[in-house]
């Protein structure tokens, strides 16, 4: 089954493969985008034609809340949602006790009677 099935959908192999780059490039976008390096080289370059008298004040002082605002708001593309945990190992969920309903006695399958 799995080899027709890759037989089947072996047309759509370069779809699949430019969905996965372009995954990849807007990861590495998106890190780039929030990386406080960058972010920080931005503030300077920001204070750099401010002081050549390039900008003018209200101008670096909106361009720098947008920078500060893409460092501490959320991610691209979140919408509000909030934050993923961190990938780490889980654990397994605890065993629950005992296997009976209410009143202690066994489960049923289906169609059981009394």
């Amino acid at each position: 089954m799995d080899l027709l099935w890759a037989l089947l959908t072996l047309p759509y192999a370069p779809v699949r493969g430019l969905t996965a780059a372009v995954k990849v490039i807007a990861r590495e976008a998106e890190s780039q985008q929030h990386n406080p390096v960058n972010v920080r080289r931005e503030l300077e370059e920001l204070d750099r034609a401010a002081a050549a008298g390039e900008l003018p004040p209200e101008e670096r002082d909106r361009r720098q809340q947008q920078v500060l605002d893409r460092l501490t708001g959320p991610a691209a593309g979140g919408g509000g949602s909030p934050p993923r945990r961190a990938a780490g190992p889980r654990r397994p969920a605890p065993a629950r006790r005992g296997t009976g309903g209410r009143d202690g006695g066994a489960r049923r399958g289906r169609g059981g009677g009394p």
